[in-house]
């Protein structure tokens, strides 16, 4: 992409979205119903039962973009205000393909209880809260806060998305090289709020073994340099408690998946892993290994999180439709069997005939990806007991 062009087309913008009038006001009749004196009577009803909000406001299609501006895409702690184009930009990725309207929301502060109390005192404006591009290990106590306090789902898009999309990939790339679920060695090369969120949802499939890389080397238990995090992770991954170097970890490994830093896996590493290796190498923009090098070594499947090479890992093929399914019956919550079976839904859209190394996960245009995410959600909500309609 040219800079010169992203940069002249924002400027053009001024703004990715835009707030745009439901009720018509074009004479005092109308002016009256929208505003006061008309107003009041939704108003009133609202104030008996505060679920009526959903039928006469737009909280029940309207979720909140919210960050720091502390870890944003590749480009790290730029602050508040730096983080506003992506912010829009995920707002109208939310209008485009679920057809749901968000706000974008930059909080000026890193103290985490600020943050949540903010959150939270602002929460009943929306049907939902999906968090952005805040650093770890706080994403993780802000998240499950925002939970405990309200009642509408709190998502951490930069977890469960990553990991959702990421799930139905793999799912996929089991599929087509005939890999045994439950019998693969998997090494996570990235133990932040991405790469833990994958191990965890990886656990609950029941994928296979995990071993989990920092920037210091293998997480295990007891583990110098791990942080809260990461020492819990230990507990539920790493069973041998293996200690090394990434490049340690992933001899004879049948799937590397790195959520780290560009160019840190080299071709020895990946012809190092066992036969037909699934490399899903999704450091952005510079992968951590490049795909045609990838293959050279011997990989049978390779995914990125770049649209120019195939199987792009896009989180927009998951939270439209989460959060669509999860309004639709006004669940307060997003669970672990919701994004499970949200992943399960992505991976199922691609049919066995149509699968190929070339082809794991579908394109984000395609139609029916956010419905059927939908769906599965919803029916999950519903057998859950979440349903709220």
């Amino acid at each position: 992409m040219d800079k010169t062009y992203a940069l002249e087309k924002h400027a053009e913008w001024m703004g990715k979205i835009e707030v745009v009038t439901r009720a018509p006001i074009n004479n005092k009749t109308e002016l009256a119903v929208a505003y006061t004196p008309g107003v009041a009577e939704p108003c009133l009803e609202i104030a008996k039962d505060e679920m009526l909000a959903y039928e006469y406001t737009r909280k029940g299609n309207l979720v909140a973009v919210i960050t720091d501006g502390t870890a944003v895409l590749g480009l790290g702690d730029i602050g508040p205000s730096a983080a506003m184009p992506v912010m829009e930009g995920k707002c109208a990725l939310f209008k485009k393909f679920a057809g749901i309207d968000a706000i974008p929301i930059c909080i000026d502060s890193k103290d985490t209880e600020v943050i949540i109390n903010t959150i939270a005192n602002i929460s009943k404006s929306f049907g939902g809260i999906n968090l952005e591009d805040i650093s770890a290990p706080r994403c993780f106590e802000i998240e499950e806060a925002l939970k405990k306090i309200c009642d509408i789902p709190v998502f951490h898009d930069d977890q469960h998305g990553t990991a959702i999309v990421t799930s139905a990939g793999l799912l996929n790339a089991v599929r087509f090289t005939k890999k045994k679920m439950g019998q693969l060695k998997i090494v996570i090369s990235g133990a932040g709020s991405a790469g833990i969120s994958i191990a965890k949802l990886f656990i609950q499939m029941g994928f296979g073994e995990i071993i989990m890389c920092g920037s210091k080397g293998v997480i295990y238990d007891g583990a110098p340099y791990n942080n809260s995090a990461q020492q819990e992770m230990s507990k539920v991954t790493n069973r041998d408690k293996f200690t090394g170097t990434l490049a340690d970890a992933m001899k004879g490994a049948d799937v590397f998946i790195g959520v780290s830093k560009p160019n840190i896996v080299s071709k020895d590493m990946v012809a190092s892993m066992s036969k037909d290796p699934i490399i899903f190498a999704l450091a952005n923009p510079v992968p951590e290994i490049m795909p045609d090098l990838a293959k050279e070594a011997g990989a049978a499947v390779v995914a990125t999180g770049r649209s120019d090479f195939p199987n792009q890992v896009n989180n927009v093929l998951v939270f439209p439709g989460i959060f669509k399914g999860v309004l639709s019956v006004r669940s307060k919550v997003i669970t672990d069997s919701m994004k499970e079976a949200a992943a399960r839904a992505i991976a199922e859209v691609i049919k066995d005939d149509e699968i190929s190394a070339d082809y794991l996960l579908p394109d984000p245009f395609n139609p029916n990806v956010v419905e059927v995410v939908a769906k599965a959600v919803a029916d999950e909500a519903i057998r859950l007991g979440e349903r709220r309609i």
